[in-house]
Parts: structure tokens; sequence; C-alpha cells
């Protein structure tokens, strides 16, 4: 798409994206590159308001609504942060892209996973990561992470394990299905250790 490199962040709540975004983005910058290091929703002003609805708001959002507004952002994400950056020649470091509308609207919130994911192709005139990091943990493992935080739960948080689990069996069927773009971690390792495979799979693409 661009001279840049994209790299997205995937996993259910609690499995340490941003964590080993952050180790990501420190090691290359320590390796003299200009990153980005961004998020959906939220990466951009437009996105932090999408975002405070999404994950937010007290009342109900129906499914196809919530669909819509992660494609709405992440329509003007791309537009306005990733693509910019990306010409720039940056590396760009990205938690959560359209895999986590795929796992969580549409096999957590069951609407077709297809529709959900041509939705976001759409929004994003096509645009796909050059490799996306799939961090896979136990759906139980990950809420004994998040109660451990100590943190207020989000509105996707909060739901109940046979949504995790719906959606942990979704991410693991994006990357059987695009194994050259997945890197699938085992989230349940140290945090060096996991690292050290995400370095070992980027540094060739850099």
């Amino acid at each position: 798409m661009t001279s840049g490199l994209w790299i997205t962040f995937e996993g259910g709540d609690g499995s340490g994206k941003t964590t080993q975004s952050e180790l990501l983005s420190t090691w290359l910058g320590s390796g003299g590159r200009s990153v980005r290091h961004t998020r959906e929703p939220g990466g951009s002003e437009v996105g932090r308001l999408i975002r405070d609805i999404v994950l937010h708001h007290r009342g109900d959002i129906a499914p196809r609504a919530e669909a819509l507004l992660y494609a709405a952002d992440r329509a003007h994400h791309v537009a306005t942060v990733v693509r910019p950056a990306l010409a720039r020649g940056e590396v760009v470091i990205q938690d959560r892209y359209l895999d986590s509308s795929v796992a969580y609207q549409g096999a957590g919130r069951v609407l077709d996973g297809a529709e959900v994911r041509d939705l976001s192709l759409w929004a994003t005139e096509g645009a796909l990561p050059d490799l996306t990091v799939l961090l896979d943990l136990d759906p139980a493992a990950a809420r004994l992470r998040l109660d451990a935080d100590d943190k207020p739960f989000d509105r996707l948080e909060t739901e109940k394990e046979e949504f995790h689990t719906r959606v942990r069996e979704a991410y693991l069927a994006l990357a059987d299905a695009e194994p050259e773009r997945f890197l699938v971690v085992d989230a349940a390792l140290p945090a060096h250790e996991i690292a050290a495979q995400i370095r070992d799979r980027v540094e060739p693409l850099l």
C-alpha cells in the first residue's frame, strides 16, 4: 500500500496487546525507526468520541449499529492517521484493526463475519496490514488478568465467557485462513519471550 510498515496487534481483552505493542515500538525506536503507535477505536480525535460510545455508553447498542460505529472509526483512522504515516515511511504499530470487528461484532455479537469484514474493507479501501500479531489466551486466564488490574470494565469486557470464547475461536480461524499475514503467539508465555518471538518475525520485514 505504501513505503512504510504496518503491524497490528489482536487478541482478547487481557491478552497483553498494549504491553507488546509498546515493547515493539520501543525496540523499533531504539533502532532508529520512526514509529507511529496508535489504536482502534480512538486513534484520532473523531475516534476518541466513537471509542467513548462503543466502550463506555451505559445503554444498549444494537449489534449492527456497533459494527457500523467501529467501521466509521476505522475509515477515518486509516485515511487520516495510518496512510499518511505509511506514506512518510514510518512503522505503524496499531492496537486492533478489522480482525477485531470480525471476532467481536461478527462472532461475539453473532453477526455475519464475512459481512463485517467486507464493511471494514469498503470503509478503508481494502487496506490490510503487513503483519498481524495475534496474542492467543484462554478467556478464563484473561479474566483473571483483568480482575487483577482492578480497573472498571468496558462494555465488551463485561460480556460473559461464552462471548469471549466465540471471539477467541474466530481469531484463530482468521489466523488459519491467512497464515502469511498472522503470527500467533501463546499469550500465557512470559512477556519477554513473547516480545522475542514478535521481533524475530518483524525483523525480516524491516
